[in-house]
């Protein structure tokens, strides 16, 4: 190649320097994940794919420029702490948590390194920040609590199953982030004129002595929270209220889908899809302190009609219509 040649094309590298560097990677970043489901959760794993999904739309895909390091509790507790350090030595930049417990963990165990909330219930009531608008530290990212959700359950319970004047409402009181969806469900059970009876679930033990419990209190159905145990063990609370022909009534569409009466709540999926978006803002130099957590955005109802005809119970066309999805 001639010499005129060689300072054309080395001209035009810097006139263009999108086209001449094209092909050049980015350096690989590191992104840490602390789920507290189990790994191979098909209904969790779900939930990591929609982080994944909308990383990719950022630009953000593994085995190019981007590193996820995933590490998953389950139901036990005690894994949380382990993990959590275990993540902080990972040289990641940011971690993206799964439940108020998990938030806790990580808190405690990277003081420094950002922190974005994919699902968490109260982040404010239980502590992790300061408000919604400005977080404050190193945590940001999404909130389960809305305004009158609760209320607005009871009130598809009692159009579901009309004959319904007693619920049971498992809960944990170690689960900071319930404190008040509690005190919500409360109020709202005495506006509609429902009597809520409290059950404390700690441990995977305490399911089936709460919902024996909740069946010789004779309560018309049994409501389950957000609480991660009450989530992994979703189809051992189905079938042991079933064995009572008590109908169980949920938050998350993967309670209905695992056989519960019905479910209304945020959608889970859109707010680990929605994370990426503060995943991408951080890793090109934000603050977790100055981006707003936000409520969620997307509702489901999900119907379970299979379920309803094993209580013998006739749902309305009414409320059929409203569901987004319906189970046969």
């Amino acid at each position: 190649m001639r010499r005129r040649d060689l300072l054309v094309l080395g001209s035009a590298a810097f006139a263009y320097p999108s086209v001449a560097f094209a092909q050049m990677p980015d350096r690989v970043r590191r992104v840490g994940v602390l789920a507290t489901f189990e790994a191979g959760d098909p209904q969790g794993e779900i939930l990591i794919e929609r982080l994944r999904s909308g990383l990719k739309t950022y630009g953000w895909t593994e085995g190019n420029n981007l590193h996820i390091e995933l590490r998953y509790t389950g139901p036990n507790p005690a894994r949380l702490e382990p993990l959590a350090a275990e993540l902080a030595r990972a040289s990641v930049e940011l971690i993206v948590t799964h439940g108020t417990p998990a938030a806790y963990a990580m808190k405690k165990a990277a003081a420094n390194l950002p922190i974005v909330l994919a699902t968490v219930g109260d982040p404010v009531g239980a502590g992790l920040a300061e408000s919604l608008a400005r977080p404050g530290g190193n945590i940001t990212g999404f909130s389960l609590i809305a305004s009158d959700l609760s209320r607005k359950r009871l009130e598809i319970l009692k159009e579901a199953v009309p004959r319904a004047s007693r619920v049971a409402l498992l809960s944990n009181p170690r689960n900071a982030s319930l404190v008040l969806q509690v005190k919500e469900a409360e109020a709202a059970a005495q506006i509609i004129g429902l009597e809520l009876q409290l059950l404390p679930v700690q441990d995977v033990r305490d399911l089936e002595p709460s919902i024996k419990a909740a069946a010789e209190g004779r309560a018309n159905a049994i409501i389950t929270t957000s609480d991660n145990i009450q989530v992994i063990q979703r189809a051992q609370i189905v079938n042991l209220a079933m064995g009572y022909q008590i109908p169980v009534i949920a938050e998350y569409r993967e309670i209905a889908e695992a056989g519960a009466l019905l479910s209304y709540g945020p959608s889970r999926q859109d707010s680990w899809l929605r994370a990426a978006a503060y995943v991408d803002k951080i890793l090109d130099g934000a603050k977790a302190a100055d981006l707003p957590i936000e409520q969620p955005s997307k509702f489901e109802l999900v119907i379970n009609l299979k379920s309803a005809r094993n209580l013998s119970l006739e749902i309305s066309p009414y409320l059929l219509s409203r569901a987004d999805e319906v189970i046969e």
